[in-house]
């Protein structure tokens, strides 16, 4: 209902057969901080069905795909000419819901993540920035997120008319801060921010 009317032909809960040489292996960093084999591509679990599958995670796919998704959202619902979510229910899933408005300074233990916090709500399957001033991470108010267990990072900003997808293999997620560092580039890089791009 989601992955074929999208196209996201690469996205599954595990790798189909034939496509175990598109598969990357995922590494850890041991104690002396040094990068070592987590997941081989090869022999990983991936590579059969999974005997329970998560809406929350487990998911094998490739940054195309991801895209796809990602641009659903930033589409509000909607993408080549499919109707996903309504846009009032997206607008209702990026909003923050955590008790009298707080950020997650204020209602949670620090997650294993390098995410910011100050300034950071969360909605329904989203971590929501209310103020990009207190995050310290440039962005915007009303920016959604969230990412993967081996330092995937997605995000859409619908003032900046931007989706970002950030693919990579490591694990923990916190490992290196590279979320923050990718989204202070892109930032960056924009030369005409509110600008709607072709």
């Amino acid at each position: 209902r989601v992955f074929r009317p999208l196209g996201m032909v690469d996205t599954g809960f595990h790798v189909r057969d034939g496509q175990g040489d598109r598969f990357a292996a995922c590494y850890a960093l041991n104690e002396q901080g040094q990068r070592v084999l987590q997941d081989d591509a090869v022999t990983s679990r991936y590579h059969k069905p999974a005997h329970f599958v998560s809406g929350g995670g487990g998911l094998v796919s490739t940054s195309a795909d991801y895209v796809r998704f990602c641009q659903m959202l930033l589409n509000k619902g909607q993408y080549d000419g499919h109707r996903f979510v309504a846009p009032k229910t997206l607008e209702l899933m990026a909003h923050n819901h955590l008790p009298g408005g707080k950020d997650l300074t204020e209602t949670s233990i620090s997650l294993f993540s390098e995410s910011a916090y100050s300034g950071t709500g969360f909605g329904l399957g989203f971590a929501v920035v209310m103020d990009p001033y207190k995050t310290l991470i440039p962005g915007s108010k009303g920016e959604y997120f969230w990412g993967g267990m081996a330092s995937t990072a997605f995000w859409i900003d619908p003032a900046e008319d931007l989706a970002c997808v950030f693919m990579t293999q490591l694990i923990p997620s916190s490992a290196y801060p590279v979320r923050r560092q990718m989204r202070t580039l892109v930032y960056q890089a924009l030369v005409e921010p509110n600008v709607r791009r072709p």
